[in-house]
């Protein structure tokens, strides 16, 4: 089997040869130990819009300056209700706010405009391009964006301290917000089901500790139940990134229609363990996350984390192993042949567990 056939064995439920291990494009630099990882079977993962973003009635600029190494970026919107900013630093592989939109509370109706005057077109050719010419290296994902609540959390409206304060304060004008980003999403599902995409992620990095589980409950289970009728009726997949600690909303995430939970990071690095999550989501496919504490530590010691994880996981259908976090980069070559070590070792050892 090639990597991404693996991978959509795995996704929709199944058991390949062996457990797929898959890279996010931007944590894997092109070099030798990058083709010995593809030719061993990783999967890289490329994330491709599948609509674009339009504004009509808003002028925006950007400013790009720099600060002796670091780079910023100054972002300006002009709405007929009033101008915005936002302050960016490129980090590389990520990048850091400094400044998000919402800085008064005058903002509100400017941000009420921004988002209005959103309209989304489908935008599929450079992902049925890139997905046509690959030869089986690469699974190709779509995005619908983050849930409505968590676009003005961590999507560059107020952040996360912000949010709380004008949650007791503002609740209104927060829920205001929310409102229009929930029309807004509900444009974007169609566009996403019927593009050249399997499978899509619906936001992610929902703090448990920050929402709550009846908030999580009240302002993100329905989202997901909405998309996902949607995407199922064209026979499609969808997850969601669930990375931090999750042992809160476990049973709110059973009950989503969600196909698969991907990102999710086992014990020590949050508060569930694999065998945590599988008996929490029986009928989920896993996709997850390798501990990131643990590229630090010798190869031997991934290596045997990676077994521990497999023989934790239980069953070997509906489970992917991924790298969805950087990673240190005097550690991930060797860090990354150690799991597929572990990978490649526990199939030879335990054939009867995998594929026929």
């Amino acid at each position: 089997m090639n990597p991404r056939a693996r991978v959509e064995r795995a996704l929709h439920g199944g058991k390949a040869d062996r457990v797929p291990f898959t890279i996010y494009e931007c944590m894997i630099p092109p070099c030798a130990a990058e083709r010995e990882l593809r030719n061993r079977g990783c999967c890289i993962v490329r994330r491709l819009p599948v609509f674009r973003t339009h504004r009509p009635n808003v002028r925006t600029t950007e400013q790009v300056y720099w600060v002796g190494e670091r780079k910023f970026t100054r972002t300006v919107h002009e709405t007929k209700c009033g101008t915005l900013s936002s302050l960016v630093e490129d980090g590389g592989f990520t990048s850091w706010r400094h400044e998000y939109l919402l800085k008064r509370p005058e903002d509100y109706a400017a941000i009420r405009c921004l988002l209005r005057d959103e309209v989304y077109e489908p935008a599929y050719a450079e992902f049925a391009r890139a997905q046509e010419a690959d030869r089986g290296d690469t699974i190709y994902r779509a995005n619908f964006g983050l849930e409505p609540m968590q676009e003005l959390i961590s999507g560059g409206v107020m952040g996360m301290q912000t949010y709380c304060e004008e949650w007791m304060e503002r609740r209104d004008e927060v829920l205001g917000l929310y409102e229009i980003l929930v029309e807004n999403r509900r444009k974007i599902y169609p566009l996403v089901a019927q593009s050249p995409a399997s499978h899509a992620n619906y936001g992610g990095n929902v703090t448990p500790e920050i929402i709550g589980r009846e908030n999580f409950e009240a302002y993100y289970l329905p989202h997901y139940h909405e998309a996902a009728e949607v995407m199922h009726r064209h026979g499609k997949l969808i997850g969601c990134h669930f990375d931090a600690n999750t042992k809160l909303i476990a049973p709110a995430i059973a009950g989503t229609p969600l196909d698969y939970i991907e990102a999710f990071t086992p014990a020590p690095d949050t508060d569930q363990t694999l065998a945590e999550a599988r008996a929490a989501w029986p009928d989920k496919v896993l996709w997850i996350n390798f501990p990131s504490s643990v590229h630090l530590q010798p190869d031997a010691a991934v290596e045997a984390v990676t077994l521990d994880l497999l023989e934790q996981a239980g069953r070997m259908d509906g489970l992917l192993i991924g790298i969805t976090e950087d990673m240190p980069p005097e550690r991930w070559q060797d860090s990354c042949r150690s799991i597929m070590q572990g990978l490649e070792r526990h199939a030879r050892e335990h054939p009867g567990r995998y594929q026929a």
